[in-house]
């Protein structure tokens, strides 16, 4: 494989199947670097960084992530070279996310590209020197996150004809998965036994179990009678599995053929997941296990969206005798 990408390189774009896994970092890198490579002072990512990533079990989703936010900041620098950037201070980083933020950058890819950074600082070139501490992160402004209601969902989970479009939106809501958890679900994920869902590889690199609903369990063993998929749970066309893009599109259409109007996106069905839980009385340690979250505060913006026990609390002004 290495032999034959270095010779089509200079003649060719190569795209892979998203079925092949590579675990050559070096190959990885001329891969995602391909397309830069006409440019003249293009400065290439530094290998001991994905090398040190691929150590550390970072995903390779997270690893593409890190590098192409490591390439934005290594190439803004036109009139500084590699050995002059090592040695940057956390000032020098900070005025370099100002750029990107009054160029409109949201604070996720902002919070992000530091992450990226800091990683090249602390564990490539080990800048004991540096106070990565001194390195801001934008103001993050408090936001509820967009829940459905029950007959909105109900709706939307109705909503496809095709028997893999209902099962996919229905994993989504039924285990409360990112969008990510169900592209990666294998066959042998799916413990119909104990009713439950082995989810590999979740954020963070967590694996954990969370609900099997009853009702699914039958759509899902009538979807693999019709489609026959052979590891992966949801595979696209040539075979791997299915995209990020399709399962939006499917939500997408759904959601317009439900006449719900309501922004929202398949995350949404996660957040009205647990939110639903909780109007139910669901314990908030049960939710925080089932979403996989490790921190129990990331669990309790829940609390700020439902309306569970509010209808039982009586306003001051209502006992005042006036």
């Amino acid at each position: 494989m290495p032999h034959l990408v270095e010779a089509l390189l200079p003649v060719a774009q190569i795209h892979l199947s998203a079925q092949l896994i590579i675990k050559d970092v070096a190959l990885l890198k001329k891969l995602w670097e391909q397309q830069y490579q006409e440019t003249p002072d293009f400065v290439p990512c530094p290998l001991p960084y994905l090398e040190k990533m691929h150590l550390l079990n970072y995903s390779p989703r997270t690893m593409r992530t890190y590098h192409s936010l490591l390439l934005r900041f290594l190439n803004s620098f036109s009139e500084v070279d590699l050995p002059a950037i090592a040695g940057f201070t956390p000032e020098q980083v900070n005025e370099f996310h100002q750029v990107l933020q009054q160029r409109g950058q949201s604070y996720v890819y902002i919070n992000q590209s530091i992450n990226a950074i800091k990683f090249y600082y602390s564990k490539v070139l080990n800048r004991l020197d540096m106070n990565l501490a001194d390195v801001s992160r934008p103001y993050q402004k408090d936001k509820l996150p967009q829940v459905l209601s029950l007959e909105e969902v109900a709706a939307i989970l109705k909503a496809p004809v095709n028997q893999k479009h209902r099962c996919l939106l229905q994993l989504l809501y039924a285990g409360g998965l990112r969008i990510g958890e169900v592209i990666n679900l294998k066959l042998t994920d799916v413990q119909s036994q104990r009713n439950l869902l082995l989810i590999r590889g979740g954020k963070g690199q967590k694996d954990r179990t969370t609900l099997l609903a009853t009702r699914l369990l039958e759509e899902l063993r009538t979807y693999y009678r019709l489609y026959k998929p052979k590891v992966w749970l949801f595979e696209g066309p040539e075979g791997g599995p299915c995209s990020v893009g399709s399962i939006r599109k499917v939500f997408q259409e759904a959601k317009k053929k439900a006449g719900v109007t309501r922004p929202a996106t398949p995350h949404t069905l996660r957040h009205s997941f647990a939110t639903h839980l909780l109007e139910a009385g669901t314990d908030l340690r049960y939710i925080q296990a089932l979403l996989g979250h490790s921190s129990s505060k990331t669990t309790e913006i829940y609390t700020h969206v439902t309306q569970h026990g509010l209808e039982k609390i009586m306003s001051p002004l209502d006992r005042l005798l006036i």
